[in-house]
C-alpha cells in the first residue's frame, strides 16, 4: 500500500470544495489559534442544516484548511456568528435551489490591517486574505452544516460566489462614508455585513455625466423579471465603482441621497414584469399591487434598509449589482472582537 497522499484525502472529501487545503496538523492548528485568546473550546453556534457545533477550535482547523493566517481568524468568527443570526435565515439558503452566497462585507481599521482587498479585481483571485476568509466560510458550510450539493442542498447551479465572497471597501478612493458608518457605527469600529446575494452583474457606463442618468443606468440593472427582487423584501447590493461614485460627489450627491435615488428608480412596471420571470397575481397581491393594473410599479427594493450601498473595485465606469434572495434572509452586521 502505497503512502497516503494528505491533498488527494481531501479532495476526496465529499464537502472538498475541489481546491488544495492545508492539512491541519496540531502544530498548525496551534499556530492558528494564536489569532484569539478567546477560549479553544468555546461554542460559536451550530451550523445548520446538520447542527453540528462549532466551537473556536473548530473554527480554526477550517481557517487552516482554506488558507488563513492568525490575523484573519477573529474575522472568520465574527463571520461565522453573524450568519447564524436567526433573520439571516442560513439554514433555508443551505437547502435552497438557488445558488445565493452570504457575502461579507468588512469594514474598519482591522480590515485595512490584515488586507482585505477593496480595489481592482475585489470579487476575483490574486488577494489571500479575501479568498481565504470567504472559503473558510464556505468549507465550515461544508463539512460542519452539510450544505453538500445534491445532498442537503438543492442548488440547481451553485456560484462561484459559493468558493468565497469576501471584500472591503475602497476607502482610499471613497468620496462617501462607508457602508458601517452610514449605519451609524464609528470609522474606527471594526464591522461585518453579511448580505445574501447572487454573482455580481456589471453595469457599464462610460457616457453618463451627471447622476441622474448614471443612476437609472445602475437601477435598471437592479431589476429583472426572474429577480426575486421584484416580489419579495430581498436584499440588492450594489457596488459602485469609485469612478462612478466620484461623479456623483463631484455633483454634490451624498452618499445617502445617491442610496435614496437608486431606490426610486429601480421600478418595473408590472406590465413589463409580466412577460415572463416569476410574475404570479399572489404575489402582486402581496406586494399591495392590483394585478389587472400593468401600469402598478413595482419597485426591487421595498425598504432602505434591503440595498446595501458600498463603493469599491477599481478605478473605471463599472458598478457591480447583485440581487438577493427572498425575504426570509434579512442583511445582518455588528462589530467582531479582535482578541
Amino acid at each position: 500500500m502505497g503512502k497516503l497522499d494528505e491533498f488527494e484525502f481531501f479532495f476526496d472529501k465529499a464537502w472538498s470544495d475541489g481546491f488544495p487545503m492545508v492539512t491541519p496538523t496540531e502544530e498548525r492548528i496551534q499556530w492558528m489559534l494564536t489569532g484569539t485568546s478567546r477560549p479553544h473550546d468555546e461554542v460559536v453556534g451550530q451550523i445548520p442544516p446538520a447542527m453540528e457545533t462549532a466551537t473556536v477550535r473548530s473554527v480554526a482547523i477550517h481557517a487552516l484548511m482554506a488558507g488563513c493566517r492568525p490575523e484573519y481568524l477573529p474575522v472568520v468568527l465574527g463571520g461565522v456568528e453573524l450568519i447564524l443570526r436567526e433573520e439571516f435565515n442560513m439554514g433555508g439558503v443551505q437547502c435552497t435551489m438557488h445558488g445565493v452566497a452570504p457575502l461579507m462585507i468588512v469594514n474598519g481599521p482591522y480590515a485595512q490591517k490584515i488586507g482585505i482587498h477593496g480595489g481592482n479585481g475585489c470579487f476575483g483571485p490574486g488577494f489571500r486574505a479575501n479568498v481565504a476568509i470567504g472559503r473558510a466560510i464556505r468549507l465550515i458550510l461544508l463539512n460542519l452544516g452539510g450544505g453538500i450539493s445534491g445532498l442537503a442542498s438543492a442548488t440547481i447551479f451553485s456560484s462561484p460566489m459559493r468558493y468565497t465572497a469576501c471584500l472591503t471597501e475602497n476607502v482610499a478612493l471613497s468620496p462617501w462614508e462607508t457602508l458601517a458608518v452610514s449605519r451609524g457605527y464609528a470609522p474606527e469600529d471594526d464591522v461585518i455585513t453579511c448580505v445574501m446575494v447572487e454573482c455580481p452583474r456589471l453595469h457599464f457606463d462610460d457616457v453618463s455625466t451627471e447622476p441622474v442618468r448614471l443612476l437609472t443606468g445602475i437601477a435598471d440593472s437592479m431589476t429583472s423579471t426572474g429577480s426575486w427582487n421584484m416580489w419579495f423584501s430581498s436584499n440588492v447590493f450594489v457596488a459602485m465603482s469609485p469612478q462612478h461614485a466620484k461623479l456623483c460627489a463631484d455633483a454634490g450627491m451624498s452618499r445617502a441621497e445617491a442610496h435614496r435615488l437608486l431606490c426610486e428608480l429601480a421600478v418595473r412596471p408590472q406590465g413589463n414584469l409580466k412577460r415572463g420571470g416569476n410574475w404570479r397575481p399572489e404575489r402582486a397581491v402581496a406586494m399591495g399591487a392590483d394585478p389587472e393594473d400593468d401600469d402598478c410599479l413595482i419597485q426591487a427594493v421595498k425598504h432602505p434598509r434591503g440595498l446595501q450601498l458600498i463603493v469599491a473595485g477599481g478605478f473605471g465606469p463599472v458598478t457591480a449589482v447583485c440581487h438577493g434572495w427572498n425575504e426570509t434572509s434579512l442583511a445582518v452586521h455588528g462589530r467582531y472582537e479582535i482578541r
